[in-house]
């Protein structure tokens, strides 16, 4: 997969091309780029998908502190290149870009540098200053500049749509079940391993504090949750906390992300490590003694290891 972030050398072969921020890259937009896929062989082209850097919210709602991405840049381009895209341009998003209409976005960009020959979108895809252009825009405007247009209908999974909005909102509430069906992938959060306060280890279960950095990567909602662990090229089981630590942590407002590691004993902090999310085991909960909190982390674990053979 070849990869642009400008258009100034950009080459492929009768580009057949889908727009989008592809937040995820989740099984509604693997059908996208698997029709994409299929009309860029049929057509003798290559296949293109068009995204953008920054989100382009950071860019018009630079204020917003709600923004919260299913997948960062380097995930983005990972999953894509395992889908196997032929190119990826990662276009700057910046308000000189956002203010072109659909209609010179077509003309300059698609047409003028890539000179597409097709153009895949979604069923619900809208572009341009203002979300002004439709399919019945881009059908008007293909027929003078000469390339195809397909839409694709919505991608129902158990009578759902699938979005990334519904994966956000599944992810916010714990439902990692739901989240990785429509995503079609475990959900990854990324991070570097930071100093704690070491009280995991008094009571048999030490723990990785991951710092991860972006801020605008979706961390899910509060709890206890069976996870893979990636670190210097090895996979291992473990379990992970999101939340405040009520048991150990005065603090409401402070919270952290930490990991138990199964079998495990390295020094590892500043490595980076991803946890690749399986199921919830439960919520947050505060005991009343270290020993009640080690007795229900044992709990923990046998349950975190029922979990992880079961969906590994």
């Amino acid at each position: 997969m070849q990869i642009h972030y400008d258009l100034n050398n950009f080459k492929a072969l009768n580009p057949v091309v889908t727009i989008g921020t592809f937040d995820g890259v989740h099984l509604g937009h693997r059908e996208v780029i698997s029709e994409l896929k299929v009309l860029s062989n049929l057509s003798g082209g290559e296949s293109v998908i068009f995204t953008f850097e920054p989100h382009p919210r950071v860019v018009l709602s630079p204020l917003e502190d709600s923004l919260r991405l299913l997948s960062t840049k380097e995930e983005k381009i990972n999953l894509m290149r395992n889908i196997g895209v032929d190119h990826l341009v990662i276009y700057p998003f910046t308000t000189e870009f956002s203010r072109l209409t659909y209609a010179e976005f077509v003309t300059g960009i698609l047409v003028g540098k890539m000179n597409i020959s097709s153009l895949v979108v979604g069923y619900d895809h809208r572009f341009g200053q203002g979300r002004e252009g439709d399919f019945h825009s881009l059908e008007v405007l293909s027929r003078s500049l000469n390339f195809k247009v397909e839409q694709l209908s919505q991608l129902i999974v158990e009578n759902k749509v699938v979005s990334s909005t519904k994966i956000r909102n599944a992810l916010e509430k714990g439902n990692i079940s739901q989240a990785n069906h429509y995503l079609g992938y475990k959900y990854t959060l990324s991070g570097k391993v930071v100093e704690g306060n070491r009280i995991g280890r008094t009571i048999g279960f030490p723990t990785a504090n991951i710092d991860t950095c972006d801020q605008h990567k979706l961390v899910p909602g509060d709890g206890v949750y069976a996870v893979n662990i990636e670190c210097d090229g090895k996979t291992y089981n473990g379990m992970l906390n999101i939340g405040i630590r009520p048991t150990v942590n005065s603090n409401a407002d402070h919270k952290t992300i930490e990991v138990n590691i199964f079998d495990f004993d390295e020094d590892i902090y500043n490595h980076n490590i991803t946890a690749l999310f399986v199921d919830k085991i439960r919520d947050e909960k505060k005991f009343e003694r270290l020993e009640d909190l080690q007795e229900q982390l044992k709990k923990d674990q046998i349950v975190a290891l029922q979990m992880l053979v079961k969906k590994n």
